[in-house]
């Protein structure tokens, strides 16, 4: 084994600690070992709250059983490249990372280096809906239902019904501003009307300012953004399981019409909302 010099290894230390990318050493028996601020930042967690429970506590509970499967193949001593899964925060909300995790078997421990690409989920997201409300009109279902093949063409390719999305991923500055978009909406869930005006308001800049700074990074119109974050509010409200009627949470996502809400969470997630309660 080479050994370092001081110099060497204060080097390496300070690039664990500023890398943007989430870098950590876990030990065989799946606590972290060791952990850079950026698992911090992106989990919400103090380090100790990291190092005291197992690692599979912090994973998304519909991911732990497929994460489980690859971690078994890393205790045998294969890498892992590329592989996918959610995080739950301490604040609940869920960040997507994806990994690649190289194992030590005589040290019992695996180097693992993690992305961020929650907000690519989340443009995905964006796209795959407001390409599926392009299409819906209360008097055209049988045209949707016929163009249906095409509508899933739509999504492989990045499309939306008002222009091409950006093929690019948002600068850091775009996201952060569509973070507090989408925190203005959230703040005002239940609301039938999201004013324009409350949301131009609250991010200082007039309607047609709002208008053009949406459609340049996400090709569609903020009426359009509101409602696609409103139906993944009334996603998240079954998810929680906290809502047992249609009523509630149709409610939630801001749909007093607990029909149209029904017929348009059918076509967005392709079932029926009352099957998920």
């Amino acid at each position: 084994m080479v050994k370092l010099s001081s110099k060497k290894a204060f080097d390496l230390e300070y690039f664990f600690e500023v890398a943007p990318d989430l870098l950590c050493i876990a030990g065989f028996d799946g606590y972290f070992k060791k952990i850079n601020p950026a698992v911090v930042k992106v989990l919400g967690y103090s380090e100790d709250e990291l190092f005291a429970r197992p690692i599979n506590e912090f994973i998304h509970p519909d991911d732990r059983i497929r994460t489980a499967e690859k971690r078994s193949a890393l205790l045998e001593g294969h890498s892992l490249l590329n592989f996918e899964n959610r995080y739950l925060t301490k604040s609940g909300a869920v960040v997507w990372l994806t990994w690649t995790s190289v194992p030590i078997k005589k040290d019992s421990l695996v180097f693992a280096i993690a992305k961020d690409i929650t907000f690519q989920r989340q443009l995905q997201e964006y796209d795959r809906i407001s390409s599926i409300l392009g299409m819906i009109n209360d008097d055209h279902h049988s045209r949707f239902r016929q163009q249906k093949d095409s509508v899933d063409r739509t999504f492989a390719l990045g499309k939306s019904d008002d222009d091409k999305i950006p093929l690019e991923e948002p600068s850091q500055s775009d996201q952060l501003w569509l973070n507090s978009f989408e925190q203005i909406v959230r703040k005002n869930a239940g609301k039938e009307n999201v004013n324009l005006e409350v949301i131009s308001d609250g991010l200082a800049l007039s309607q047609r300012q709002l208008f053009r700074r949406v459609h340049s990074i996400l090709g569609i119109t903020p009426n359009k953004l509101v409602r696609v974050i409103r139906l993944q509010l009334a996603w998240e409200a079954i998810a929680s399981g906290k809502y047992r009627t249609i009523k509630e949470i149709s409610n939630i996502a801001g749909y007093r019409s607990r029909n149209h809400f029904s017929r348009l969470f059918f076509e967005v997630y392709g079932i029926p909302v009352a099957e998920l309660l």
